[in-house]
């Protein structure tokens, strides 16, 4: 089968592919963590600001994960984005990142959730949305990409 890869994709016990919502208004961290989690076998979906997470969000886009930045472009922030997709969602597993430390402490709180401080490692990135998405219930499942 030549030209064909073979990945592994990490899927729910449905047979769904798992999927984390990334907003991130830094295009080079958006792309290194999108890419670090897609290598992992997550589908991964890019905002760059809240209000677009918001609408993909409310039209139903798949989304097992949500991995915020803070400090966002808009009206709305990080932290306001979890709220209201915890408003649709109650379980949604979500990763709030940001440079601003006295508001981490008070996220470390939230049920849940992870709190990653910047500057962080794609590596631990991809720890924390590990650790949130109970690996009792992926299964790995061969998929094939051209």
């Amino acid at each position: 089968m030549d030209g064909v890869q073979i990945s592994e994709s990490r899927m729910d016990e449905t047979g769904k592919a798992v999927c984390v919502l990334l907003v991130e208004d830094e295009g080079l961290i958006a792309e290194m963590i999108s890419l670090a989690l897609e290598d992992r076998g997550y589908c991964v979906s890019i905002s760059d600001n809240a209000e677009d997470a918001l609408e993909r969000l409310v039209s139903g886009e798949s989304v097992d994960l949500l991995f915020t930045d803070i400090n966002l472009p808009g009206a709305m922030d990080g932290a306001d984005l979890a709220l209201r997709a915890r408003e649709m969602k109650p379980d949604l597993p979500v990763i709030f990142a940001s440079g601003r430390w006295g508001l981490l402490e008070k996220l470390q709180t939230v049920p849940h959730s992870a709190v990653l401080p910047k500057p962080y490692s794609v590596t631990r990135a991809c720890e924390a949305v590990e650790h949130l998405l109970d690996p009792a219930r992926m299964i790995q499942a061969p998929s094939l990409s051209l």
